[in-house]
């Protein structure tokens, strides 16, 4: 396999008649993922924690593309209970997603926990979403080319999962979290990829990352992170709508590969989706499989009936 495409966002393909579901749709990534999933005639189910903001983000978008059908939901990653929710309402109202997107999440903020004790990163960018994508995969498993997407970053490299102590009381940095919650979607989105082999199901789970993008998610970060953020932004970060190529091509192109980190390519250089080879704790199948354990424990949430269980 070669380890980079030329695909680029003028090659995505007609969407029509498919629905994505996007979560974090009302900042940064989501929003530029959602605009050219419209704007190729997607149905979009923005999945957001602020409403008003993404009623806000609707409106922009439908003056670009007065056709779009975008469909805002309340979803708070943190509270499990709102995932719940956000699942009831979508089975109950018959919908039916081709493609779900992991997208949303925190970064580098003050150390809090989840109702589950879990420190706030990892629950939100992790825990939310592994709950929503078993929630959902068997109204995933009915739609065409189906497949989860969960965004990640390369920073997964310097993550530390401690599974004995998801809470971080012993040692806690915002940034460390965050990287820990970046090694997390990766150990997930592998085992779920398994997973899903195992059982010859037609979802496929993908892993992408947008490189250094230039988003507000550091907007918590204490003030020396930030001016080092402003300064690295000024040489290395990609704008949004360049950054999202790779996550665009996971979600919407059947020849995306699946057991690799889809990034941009190399910086400074105009985004092509580049098939990566993961790197130490993220290739221990073993840890993969306990952190999966561990979060079905935390959330009473399993794998949908039908899939081999671990």
């Amino acid at each position: 396999m070669p380890n980079t495409t030329t695909w680029n966002i003028a090659d995505l393909a007609d969407q029509t008649g498919r629905t994505h579901i996007v979560t974090g749709a009302s900042s940064g990534l989501g929003v530029a993922i959602t605009r050219h999933l419209a704007a190729r005639g997607a149905r979009v189910i923005m999945a957001v924690r602020d409403t008003g903001k993404g009623d806000h983000v609707r409106s922009r978008l439908r003056i670009e593309h007065p056709k779009a059908d975008l469909d805002v939901r309340h979803i708070d990653l943190l509270d499990l209970e709102t995932v719940h929710r956000f699942a009831d309402r979508l089975h109950a109202d018959g919908v039916t997603p081709d493609v779900l997107i992991n997208n949303g999440g925190i970064g580098t903020v003050p150390r809090r926990l989840s109702r589950q004790g879990v420190e706030s990163q990892l629950a939100t960018n992790h825990l939310g979403h592994f709950v929503l994508t078993c929630l959902l995969l068997d109204r995933l498993a009915t739609g065409h080319d189906p497949a989860v997407v969960t965004v990640a970053s390369g920073l997964y490299r310097l993550g530390r999962l401690d599974l004995a102590d998801l809470a971080a009381e012993h040692r806690y940095s915002p940034g460390g979290a965050y990287a820990t919650s970046k090694l997390a979607n990766i150990l997930f989105g592998l085992e779920l990829d398994r997973r899903l082999r195992a059982a010859g199901s037609p979802v496929r789970s993908l892993l992408a990352h947008p490189g250094m993008a230039k988003t507000d998610l550091d907007r918590s970060a204490p003030l020396s992170a930030r001016v080092v953020g402003t300064v690295l932004g000024l040489i290395m970060r990609r704008p949004i709508d360049d950054a999202v190529t790779p996550i665009l091509y996971a979600a919407t192109d059947p020849a995306a590969p699946t057991g690799r980190h889809i990034g941009p390519g190399r910086p400074l250089r105009k985004a092509q989706p580049t098939f990566e080879k993961f790197f130490g704790t993220a290739t221990d199948p073993d840890l993969a499989t306990r952190l999966w354990s561990r979060s079905a424990e935390l959330t009473g949430v399993d794998i949908t009936p039908g899939l081999p269980r671990h």
